[in-house]
């Protein structure tokens, strides 16, 4: 438990130096939305070409990490379409406590798992959002369309959406490159392992200046149970299924480690565009965000 605090605690106090810079206005309001644009094409894909490029990563992993997260995300929401033929939230409010149920924070997992897994561990962890990325994205535009109901799913945008995700570039680029085995020439590992260095810090400072914390104001049943499906009950699912497939070692670190994070900051906009309860979001995501600090710990301790 004290390993997992001493990585964990420079994780949120970049989140949280993030939001009080944010509060007090510096370097400038308009700086925050830039800087995480900055980092989300410019910063990530990178780092993920560098770390998964140059990491040993046996070819069997790919299989196990594949089977495991889908299976994560389909138990997951099932559980959840279960859960909404009795309790019958109305379709914005459902379609928020799904998002907060089951997406994840890329920039927090991927921190996350670099300082408590080391490079392989990291390069595990981006072959899961190769894989989740693209799936929870489709899984949440479908939920939408079938609960909120304001149109057809337009597939087009949605599959150029996803194959021009930064983040799933990055993570195939390097998937490839590693198992291909080029390597890295010196001169181009030079100028990529800085870009790897800056990306993590400042993607944890966006995330705490993204954070809404009036949005906990509204904290509700809907935000209770979206929190206590993500930040506990995801990771004991993940765990047993894990165990199940057999999964142990560093692949069960790092699955527990996808189930155990906060939502995604990227679910507060696709509530807005596609007719969630975008104020709902907003407090879930703030509030997992602060809530996991203390749960991700005790998961990973539990679990991990």
């Amino acid at each position: 438990m004290d390993v997992l605090i001493q990585a964990l605690v420079p994780v949120f106090g970049l989140i949280l130096l993030g939001h009080l810079l944010r509060r007090v206005r510096f370097p400038g309001d308009g700086f925050w939305p830039m800087a995480e644009r900055f980092t989300y094409y410019v910063l990530f894909p990178p780092m993920l070409l560098y770390k998964l490029g140059s990491a040993h990563i046996p070819s069997s992993a790919y299989g196990d990490v594949a089977l495991i997260v889908v299976g994560m995300a389909l138990t997951m929401t099932l559980l959840l379409a279960l859960a909404q033929v009795f309790i019958r939230w109305p379709g914005p409010v459902f379609s928020s406590v799904y998002q907060g149920s089951i997406r994840f924070n890329t920039f927090v997992g991927l921190a996350a798992a670099g300082l408590l897994m080391g490079d392989e561990g990291l390069s595990l962890f981006a072959v899961a959002v190769a894989i989740n990325v693209p799936m929870l994205n489709l899984l949440c535009i479908v939920m939408f369309a079938i609960v909120v109901g304001q149109g057809p799913v337009r597939l087009a945008p949605t599959f150029r959406a996803i194959v021009t995700n930064p983040l799933i570039i990055g993570s195939v680029a390097g998937a490839v490159w590693g198992y291909i085995g080029i390597g890295f020439h010196p001169v181009m590992a030079r100028f990529l392992e800085p870009l790897s260095d800056m990306a993590l810090p400042l993607g944890l400072l966006t995330v705490g200046a993204g954070l809404q914390l009036k949005g906990l104001r509204s904290a509700s049943f809907p935000f209770l149970a979206a929190t206590s499906l993500k930040l506990f009950a995801f990771p004991l699912i993940t765990a047993t299924l894990a165990w199940l497939a057999g999964v142990e070692g560093l692949l069960l670190q790092v699955t527990v480690l996808l189930a155990a994070l906060p939502t995604a900051s990227s679910a507060y906009i696709l509530a807005r565009q596609l007719g969630g309860d975008a104020p709902l979001m907003a407090g879930i995501i703030s509030g997992q965000t602060l809530l996991a600090i203390l749960t991700m710990p005790l998961m990973l301790s539990l679990l991990g």
